[in-house]
């Protein structure tokens, strides 16, 4: 019993996901090049305004420690878009039992799933050279979220995603 329990905790808690991040970039291009930085003129992001200020405070923070700054006349645009939704609950556990006895035997297997769908947001950065018009650099990153989170929760939340997509921004060091 006491091994049942501590394999069901252990898939739980495994199921629990943090940020995942899926990166791409240019491999032709000179990260050097570029220093200053503005959002997309038609910035959409797909959040709400209070999440956007957030993400847009926290963002500009970690691009400030690595050495860019926000200008009007920059060299590259930084877009954002996002979007929410309900994921379905991917872990079972199979629970069986079984009997055997003078050359009769049985047994039966249920899966359980595992934990409640739950919402998740998918955040994309694009980093779009400004004189080119191009994408140079783009990283998506999706994280589970609650709605009716603290403003505070959410800024937290929003910190954690920008904190895992900008870890190894720019691909290689200036």
């Amino acid at each position: 019993m006491k091994r049942l329990l501590l394999l069901l905790f252990l898939v739980a808690f495994a199921s629990c996901m943090g940020t995942r991040v899926v990166y791409d970039y240019d491999k032709a291009v000179n990260f050097n090049n570029y220093v200053k930085y503005s959002y997309y003129p038609e910035l959409n992001s797909g959040l709400t305004q209070l999440d956007e200020k957030r993400l847009l405070r926290v963002l500009d923070s970690t691009l400030l420690t690595k050495g860019f700054i926000l200008d009007e006349e920059p060299d590259f645009y930084v877009n954002i878009t996002s979007n929410a939704y309900r994921s379905q609950p991917q872990n079972n556990v199979g629970v069986g039992v079984g009997g055997t006895g003078r050359n009769v035997g049985g047994g039966i297997s249920i899966g359980l799933p595992l934990g409640n769908s739950g919402m998740q947001r998918s955040i994309q950065f694009d980093f779009v050279d400004v004189a080119k018009d191009q994408l140079f650099w783009q990283a998506i990153a999706e994280q589970s979220f609650r709605d009716n989170a603290s403003p505070s929760v959410r800024e937290q939340q929003l910190k954690e995603v920008v904190d895992k997509v900008f870890k190894k921004f720019p691909p290689y060091t200036k």
